[in-house]
């Protein structure tokens, strides 16, 4: 089934196949297999010494994760901690753990966490096995470690939960996968009182997460522009994100006249994807630039975001560190 068919059935209304609903009760099981270990106590969560802040959503697709963690990082630091980020490492080729460098290569350790440390500026290791790979980063003096999109990861012992919601799409048709989007029924919101609400309008108990970015970079040179510079003006913008309308729309908002180009999220860009048979510029997200720039035109320009929280928000945040690092 192609993804734009799957999108209308999650998120559009569509009618669900037969046979995508009798699956759901194969995934059930899978997910239940993978707990029941931690459930009867013969594994159990690993404990790193430090606080541990986990970031995840109960949806498949984007939601925001990556913004918020990198605004998390930059909230603990400017309060004098030491953040450190484990991820996956989802779409890279490593297949070990490993701390990333300076200039990390996202085709061999992920575009989000190659972003991550670039934006953030704060160790970042990668691993399926997330708890070998948070082990690296104590080595680097980090005293608090943010675990991204790790919710349904029971490896981890955690002192925080952070759920993000796309506050467009929400939890489509309320469905587990993959009958609908959901890898966790909806009854888990109930565990989690940290929940953030990227766009949209937040519901009772959510916190308000909006996503500024008013300038583009340029890939080639770094000169930075005004978005409104564009408006007028057809473009083309790429996005190959978990929800790239989000992308499309806001630069519509901005006055921008938008050639749409969607792919799939983690998408291992090539030079020809860039290859329209013209001249004009082409807006692309941070996630796709990361993985553009060694073979981007003076026409690419990257939308840079941040992630915009109420104070109080990460002063809780904060302080649920503090306590966690006394106990």
């Amino acid at each position: 089934m192609d993804a734009d068919r799957l999108q209308r059935i999650w998120y559009g209304g569509a009618a669900v196949p037969w046979w995508l609903s009798a699956l759901t009760p194969v995934y059930r099981a899978l997910r239940g297999a993978h707990q029941l270990p931690y459930r009867l106590g013969w594994r159990r969560a690993q404990a790193l010494g430090v606080p541990v802040i986990v970031v995840g959503n109960l949806t498949v697709g984007g939601s925001g994760k990556t913004p918020l963690v990198i605004a998390l990082a930059s909230a603990l630091r400017r309060r004098g901690w030491r953040p450190g980020v484990v991820s996956r490492g989802y779409g890279g080729r490593a297949r070990v753990p490993m701390l990333l460098d300076a200039h990390p290569d996202p085709a061999l350790v992920g575009d989000e966490p190659a972003l991550i440390r670039r934006r953030a500026g704060v160790p970042v290791a990668i691993g399926r096995d997330r708890v070998a790979a948070a082990r690296r980063l104590l080595a680097e003096g980090v005293d608090v470690v943010i675990a991204d999109d790790g919710l349904q990861n029971p490896s981890l012992a955690r002192d925080v939960e952070i759920c993000v919601i796309d506050g467009d799409r929400r939890f489509g048709n309320g469905r587990l996968l993959p009958a609908g989007p959901l890898r966790e029924p909806l009854a888990r919101l109930a565990t989690l009182p940290l929940r953030v609400c990227n766009g949209g309008q937040p519901e009772a108990g959510e916190t308000p997460m909006a996503l500024q970015g008013e300038q583009a970079v340029n890939l080639v040179d770094g000169a930075s522009r005004p978005l409104a510079d564009f408006a007028g003006t057809p473009v083309h913008a790429i996005a190959g994100i978990g929800h790239p309308e989000r992308f499309f729309g806001a630069l519509r908002a901005r006055g921008i006249e938008v050639l749409a180009h969607a792919f799939a999220d983690h998408h291992a860009y090539r030079p020809e994807d860039l290859a329209f048979g013209d001249e004009r510029p082409v807006l692309m997200t941070e996630k796709d630039a990361i993985k553009c720039e060694v073979f981007a035109s003076g026409r690419c320009w990257r939308v840079p975001v941040d992630a915009c929280l109420p104070p109080a928000f990460e002063a809780a945040v904060a302080a649920a560190v503090a306590e966690a690092a006394r106990r």
